[in-house]
């Protein structure tokens, strides 16, 4: 115990500590992370979003970033599997806290979010956004694209999210469309996994639907989103509806028929070819959760996330 420390997330003076933390025990920064708002230095920023003022089924979102964080307890000291490395040994990352945001003035809130995430994207590190529902994706998306241009976006989802919008709409099921008109995303690069329900329109994006991924093995799976995306600037986003409710029950818009955890976390492992300038995870809502089920699944893609950016500067 005499190298052992306590709430990592305050005490550490190092980015690329590793925390020592019981798991059951110690500040709950997304895998021990230091909480800071300083970017110097900064490799890759995780920022949570707690918003959820525009589903359409059950709400409950704005409280998936903590949920997130909790689950991601049990995945803070030990080399990352499958990455077989320690993720934080040569890559600087912080955990940003939350975006501040008015419950009282939703309006305001796509150009709160896009506002501080520009502001993070500036400082050249990549950015890990923890919803929130998914019409958080819309300013994020909006951010990215202004620094890197029009993005390929990888979606992994039940949903399509390309229902009516107006251009004001406060949506988490139309901001794709949205997305695709103002030019933001490139359709012909894009591509939608899991899809279990019928939009009116497909914008032109590529849809693996879930009876689909069902016939896919996971290699396969990859292999299609690498070929449709090629060398693309990726933004992905995982909408934890995109699981089996059986997989992800605590969400607001569960849809029955989708993959398990273990299958599209393989095929997250698998996407290191991808050019990923941002990506999130949303629509986890913990008060439908057993057990932190959903959570824990939430907080297994986010590491994804990062050990793919691990690997590719190893690869640097």
């Amino acid at each position: 115990m005499a190298n052992q420390s306590i709430d990592h997330a305050f005490t550490t003076r190092s980015l690329t500590d590793r925390a020592t933390d019981p798991t059951y025990a110690g500040a709950l920064s997304f895998m021990r992370r230091k909480y800071t708002k300083s970017l110097k230095g900064v490799d890759a920023v995780v920022w949570g979003i707690p918003f959820d003022a525009a589903v359409s089924n059950r709400p409950g979102a704005r409280f998936g970033p903590q949920a997130i964080r909790r689950a991601s307890a049990i995945l803070d000291n030990d080399p990352q599997y499958p990455f077989e490395r320690d993720l934080f040994a040569a890559m600087a990352v912080i955990d940003y806290g939350d975006c501040l945001l008015d419950y009282g003035n939703h309006h305001k809130t796509p150009t709160t979010i896009e506002r501080e995430a520009t502001k993070i994207l500036k400082s050249g590190a990549f950015l890990l956004s923890l919803g929130g529902d998914h019409f958080v994706t819309w300013p994020l998306l909006k951010a990215h694209a202004a620094k890197h241009g029009p993005l390929a976006m990888v979606q992994f989802d039940a949903h399509q999210d390309t229902w009516f919008d107006d251009g004001k709409r406060i949506d988490h099921g139309s901001f794709v469309g949205r997305a695709v008109r103002d030019g933001v995303i490139d359709p012909t690069r894009s591509i939608q996994v899991g899809i279990r329900t019928h939009a009116p329109e497909d914008c032109g994006i590529r849809i693996v639907y879930g009876h689909e991924v069902e016939d896919m093995t996971a290699s396969q799976i990859a292999q299609t989103i690498l070929d449709h995306v090629g060398d693309a600037p990726a933004y992905v986003t995982f909408d934890i509806d995109c699981l089996d409710p059986a997989f992800a029950p605590g969400t607001g818009t569960p849809v029955a028929g989708g993959p398990s955890s273990a299958r599209m976390l393989s095929v997250l492992q698998k996407l290191g070819g991808l050019d990923i300038k941002g990506a999130d995870i949303v629509e986890v809502a913990p008060a439908y959760d057993h057990a932190d089920i959903t959570a824990i699944a939430g907080a297994a893609v986010a590491m994804q996330y990062l050990g793919l950016l691990a690997e590719r500067r190893a690869r640097r």
